[in-house]
């Protein structure tokens, strides 16, 4: 069992003893994704598979609460605000902009990239470096900003 794995199931245990419900159920559904991820490839998942998993649902909340807030359902929003805010304890620490903006300029020098056309070689040069630890939204930004004419 890996470690994250180990701090999910911990965390669930620690939930539970003091009900705390919305903790509780917002692990317990990030572990049922991860069972149905074995369950469908029928193979035990690796650690960056667990965290592939993890980076999903958190992006499923980010995306529930811009949903909720376009529909004015605030009740909805802050409930998915209350959970990404639980998952985002079980990933790395996100990088800052400062360190993103390094990563992105060493990735173009690297690519030898001149103009937005280069982007996917950027991203596919810097994603790696960042998983887990940046959203893929930002660092897309940071480097079409980079590669402006």
């Amino acid at each position: 069992m890996d470690d994250l794995r180990g701090k999910l199931q911990a965390a669930l245990k620690e939930a539970m003893v003091n009900k705390d419900n919305l903790r509780r159920d917002t692990i317990r559904f990030v572990m049922s994704a991860i069972k149905q991820v074995e369950v469908d490839t029928r193979q035990e998942l690796t650690a960056d598979d667990v965290m592939t998993v993890l980076l999903k649902e958190i992006k499923k909340r980010r995306e529930t609460i811009v949903d909720a807030e376009k529909a004015g359902r605030a009740e909805l929003a802050h409930e998915a605000a209350a959970e990404l805010n639980i998952l985002e304890e079980f990933t790395p620490k996100q990088l800052s902009n400062d360190e993103l903006l390094s990563i992105a300029e060493d990735a173009i020098s690297k690519t030898s990239a001149t103009s937005t056309q280069d982007m996917g070689r950027v991203m596919s040069e810097i994603m790696p470096q960042v998983k887990g630890r940046a959203d893929g939204r930002h660092v897309q930004e940071i480097v079409r900003e980079l590669l402006k004419p």
